[in-house]
């Protein structure tokens, strides 16, 4: 390796940094803001009847979730909706950290709420986890189009198209 491509790789690194952080901005605010939808099924649901207000889509798997061919089939629909509607895609890899944010970053969160009660109403008794492989995030108003974690991300994702990776993939950092 030579000096010029580890210099390279380092800087790749600490944009990544930066970009997970944006990410990490952009879903607390979304999430205070109650503009994030949750779960394969209520995106595509959202898609279907306003894909125009749908700024961002986060679709997060483990190595596990790669074996199951139903939810890679979603992935994949999900995927070809977005670039067709020019939505911007970003696939996470490290769900766990999603869930902490989307869980536990309001200390129970919007998304656990709608699980609990979208349970309740179902009559299952026990509670079962939010299905969190993709989460959108909405624009309810004008000013968060001004919002720069928002707009990190959003250029982070034309780089990345212009490189010929429609769906690139970032890493939360832990905390």
């Amino acid at each position: 390796m030579t000096l010029e491509e580890f210099a390279a790789g380092e800087q790749k690194t600490e944009g990544m940094d930066k970009v997970g952080d944006a990410l990490e901005e952009v879903l607390s605010k979304a999430l205070s803001q109650r503009s994030i939808t949750v779960g394969v099924y209520e995106a595509a649901k959202l898609l279907n009847v306003d894909p125009d207000n749908v700024v961002l889509c986060l679709l997060a798997a483990d190595e596990d979730d790669d074996r199951d061919v139903a939810l890679q089939i979603h992935f994949t629909l999900i995927q070809a909706f977005c670039c067709e509607n020019d939505i911007n895609i970003l696939r996470v890899s490290n769900p766990g950290r999603l869930a902490e944010l989307l869980l536990l970053g309001t200390g129970g969160s919007a998304a656990a709420t709608a699980t609990a009660t979208a349970a309740a109403a179902s009559g299952g008794g026990a509670e079962q986890p939010p299905d969190l492989h993709c989460v959108l995030v909405t624009n309810p108003h004008s000013s968060q189009w001004k919002d720069p974690a928002l707009s990190q991300l959003i250029c982070f994702c034309r780089e990345s198209r212009y490189m010929d990776q429609w769906v690139p993939v970032i890493n939360l950092p832990e905390r």
